[in-house]
């Protein structure tokens, strides 16, 4: 049998079809035109046959009138039916294509942060629009070749035996080897699949890549490095692409020579029985045509063959996306606690991003409603680690993280989630308007909302001096507002929800003195009964701050107020000093 029978393969095929199963309907009359569309394509030799005998030697003229009108009449039911399969194939094709594609967008939303950090995002793109697409391609193009030309190929072999027997089993003798060949290119045809298809996401991934840092290639002059790197790439997926061709025509022409080779030995066997009158001229002359006919569905069941195990790799591609766990599990009946009070409890906290090492080592802490606490540390002590774990992007390794006295894992993640503002150091504003990134997330924010959110930002006299207001254009990633703007537009899209907790990832480093001033006095009103969140890099915007976490080497090494910290001339004392150029005395 052919590799296309092994288990695991079998396995892919399966599960693909699973995703037809909500339209079999329509798949069922696809197939049945199919079939019907194969039957009447076979029915023409047979006819010629009886030309060649009954018209031809016997005269009898008035089943060339026939005769001429069934073929005619053969071939329009055969492109009616043809054309109804396309249309309800290629209808289900594409059904399909979009569910798989939406489940796959779908599960890759809600995958960990950690595993879709450990690849590029081309990558996910590839597998989302390439490798889709090459199973499109299997459902509407080359399942419609499997089963006419399947069925060509059976109906010609029927024929064939009702013809001749003898004859048919001379060309069985020589089909086997048709196989054995399909069989050994089979293997390395799927191999080259996957290598295809990798090689073609690395070209999306490297182009994608490239795009969204257009900034940092051009300020560092690497436009040549990287055209270098994409051209290498893209000549790697076209000698893979060519290593196919290779084998594809390879296999083709092996067969087509092996049929013919079949069609030359019937010649020789079925001439002697004409002339022994043993077998009709027309029924050799059909028999013939019909071993013509078998190179075609030979050939591009052969075809179909490279075409599925290009798409079995296409598939393997996708489910090992689908199969990937969400190391951020759902409980199975979660809690919607809404609204919350943003008292945040961590006990006994270890995180790592992998086994080898912890981030955070066993921290406890509490911090209460309405406290404003800022977390500061050297680079890499976990003090992003800890807003994301408040988030919930990573669950911890070990102990537990409780709001209002629920753990986190009980909670549902999406109310909670939006009862949470978000300042990141670098935002990331969506393509669209000011208005829709203000109120990103947000949909029933009224225009009082969106007005309070930009004064407390310090935005609303920019925004109100532009030409279209709120309607304003940022662009893709917010590339038409500055680096200072962005960030109030961060911190009102942050605040615009009246969240219960505020994280902020140095909200204000951004921002020019003047403005910074304006922006921490709105946030101070902002933060006013809220529970608030500062990863502090510049250590003199938390001074107001009720507690400040020292965080050093996965712990919290110091805990109080600025002047507390400053008095014990410790970690802290250090961090300010530094932070602000400012010498230490001796010994410290």
């Amino acid at each position: 049998m052919l590799r296309l029978a092994k288990r695991e393969e079998w396995d892919s095929y399966l599960r693909l079809l699973k995703y037809c199963l909500p339209y079999k309907r329509r798949l069922f009359y696809a197939i049945g035109c199919m079939a019907l569309s194969a039957i009447f394509g076979i029915l023409p030799p047979w006819l010629i046959k009886n030309v060649v005998d009954d018209v031809l030697i016997r005269k009898e003229m008035y089943m060339l009138n026939l005769l001429c009108v069934s073929v005619v009449a053969l071939y329009v039911l055969k492109a009616v039916f043809a054309y109804c399969n396309l249309y309800l194939m290629t209808w289900v094709g594409q059904k399909v294509v979009i569910d798989l594609r939406l489940e796959l967008y779908d599960h890759t939303q809600r995958l960990s942060l950690l595993t879709l950090y450990s690849k590029r995002s081309g990558e996910f793109l590839s597998r989302i629009t390439n490798d889709v697409s090459t199973l499109q391609n299997i459902l509407a193009s080359v399942v419609v070749d499997f089963v006419v030309q399947g069925v060509t190929f059976i109906g010609i072999i029927g024929l064939l035996i009702f013809l001749n027997w003898r004859l048919t089993l001379a060309t069985f003798t020589i089909i086997p080897v048709a196989v054995l060949v399909i069989d050994k290119a089979s293997s390395k045809l799927r191999s080259v699949g996957a290598v295809i298809q990798e090689r073609l996401a690395m070209v999306a991934a490297i182009a994608q890549e490239a795009v969204s840092s257009i900034k940092i290639v051009r300020s560092f002059a690497t436009e040549e490095e990287e055209y270098e790197r994409f051209k290498e790439e893209s000549n790697l997926h076209f000698k893979a692409l060519m290593k196919g061709t290779q084998l594809r025509g390879a296999l083709e022409g092996i067969v087509e020579v092996i049929l013919i080779a079949a069609l030359a030995l019937i010649l020789w066997i079925g001439g002697r029985d004409v002339v022994g009158g043993s077998l009709t001229a027309g029924g050799l002359i059909a028999f013939c045509t019909y071993i013509g006919l078998l190179v075609q569905p030979v050939r591009v069941l052969s075809r179909v063959v490279s075409a599925i195990q290009q798409g079995a790799a296409s598939a393997d591609r996708v489910f090992e996306i689908l199969d990937e766990a969400n190391e951020v599990p759902l409980a199975a009946s979660p809690v919607v606690h809404r609204p919350m009070s943003g008292h945040i409890e961590f006990e006994n906290v270890s995180f790592g991003y992998n086994d080898s090492k912890l981030v955070l080592d066993n921290i406890s802490f509490e911090i209460r409603p309405g406290e404003k606490v800022a977390i500061v540390g050297p680079t890499g002590a976990g003090k992003s680690t800890i807003a994301d774990l408040v988030m919930r992007f990573y669950d911890p390794r070990g102990g537990a993280i409780k709001i209002d006295g629920l753990d986190l894992r009980e909670l549902e993640l999406k109310s909670y989630r939006r009862q949470i503002g978000v300042v990141p150091q670098d935002p990331v504003l969506m393509k669209g308007t000011l208005a829709y990134n203000v109120g990103y997330g947000y949909p029933n924010m009224t225009k009082e909302e969106l007005v309070k959110a930009a004064k407390m930002a310090g935005i609303y006299d920019f925004i109100s001096a532009l030409p279209r207001g709120f309607d304003t254009e940022v662009g893709e990633r917010g590339v038409t507002l500055s680096g200072g703007q962005r960030q109030r537009v961060a911190i009102a899209r942050a605040v615009v929800r009246d969240p219960r907790i505020l994280i902020m990832d140095e909200a204000t480093s951004s921002l020019d003195a003047l403005v910074e001033q304006q922006v921490q006095e709105a946030m101070r009103n902002a933060m006013e009964g809220r529970t608030a969140i500062v990863i502090a890099h510049r250590l003199s915007t938390i001074r107001d701050a009720d507690r400040i976490f020292v965080l050093r080497e996965g712990h919290i090494a110091e805990t109080g107020t600025h002047d507390e910290l400053l008095g014990l001339r410790g970690h802290y004392y250090r961090l300010f000093a530094a932070s602000n150029g400012e010498h230490l005395e001796a010994g410290l």
